[in-house]
């Protein structure tokens, strides 16, 4: 009997107190930074036809602008960020404009020829880049203006540029160093992390503070004086006499 109500009690402790101690699943993918880029001095840039890309042709790394955003590939894995020379983070995607860029930019610009056509391409210092690059996707500013710089600049249709892209696609998911980064996604997501949650601080209740109470003064009583008196004293006075 006394093991049953023992055991009632402790239940209903279980229930009532609660356990801040619980684990959290928190599955973080987590991957080295590239090293970093050793620039002289700030990049100058060109912009790649039929795109709002920007790519620095003297560095040896390939190096790309886009959307306010300066973006690097290193072993199958993706890095951005808002500053040429530091600041990378591991970016958890491909970006949108990849498979828009030629892959063989590099020897175009070699040349000063983009397919068949004189490139007259103009070399952007960083800080105008910074301040135009914005205004100028929105008023599409090269090809409208500047036609990036291609002579007798023909775009290529809708559909061209599609299958371009899809065929850069799968050349990119062929790469071994992006199938070996999927296969590195893939085992750290298998192995989610036990995080133990903070424990909030336990609120502390302020107990009403007693007032004492002071006992009152007590007030002297006055007697009153006994009526009467000193008359019985005369009388008694009188009858000894």
């Amino acid at each position: 009997m006394k093991k049953l109500l023992f055991g009632t009690m402790l239940l209903a402790l279980v229930i009532v107190v609660p356990i801040p101690t619980m684990a959290a699943v928190d599955i973080r993918i987590s991957f080295p930074l590239p090293p970093p880029i050793v620039f002289v001095a700030p990049p100058e840039l060109i912009v790649l036809p039929d795109t709002y890309v920007y790519v620095a042709p003297d560095v040896d790394v390939d190096i790309y602008f886009w959307s306010g955003w300066w973006w690097r590939f290193w072993e199958g894995r993706w890095y951005r960020s808002r500053y040429y020379n530091r600041g990378w983070g591991y970016y958890n995607n491909i970006p949108s404009f990849y498979f828009d860029v030629d892959p063989g930019w590099r020897g175009y610009y070699r040349d000063r020829n983009w397919y068949g056509h004189r490139w007259n391409y103009e070399r952007i210092p960083n800080q105008r880049l910074q301040q135009n690059w914005s205004s100028w996707e929105k008023n599409r500013y090269w090809e409208r203006q500047r036609t990036w710089g291609v002579q007798s600049y023909q775009p290529r249709p809708q559909p061209q540029r599609q299958e371009l892209r899809q065929q850069r696609q799968q050349q990119y998911q062929q790469r071994p160093e992006v199938q070996q980064h999927q296969q590195q996604r893939q085992q750290q997501q298998k192995q989610p992390q036990v995080q133990q949650p903070k424990q909030q601080p336990q609120e502390k209740v302020q107990q009403p503070q007693r007032q004492e109470q002071r006992p009152r003064a007590e007030q002297p009583q006055h007697s009153q004086p006994r009526q009467g008196k000193p008359e019985r004293e005369e009388v008694e006075k009188q009858d000894r006499k």
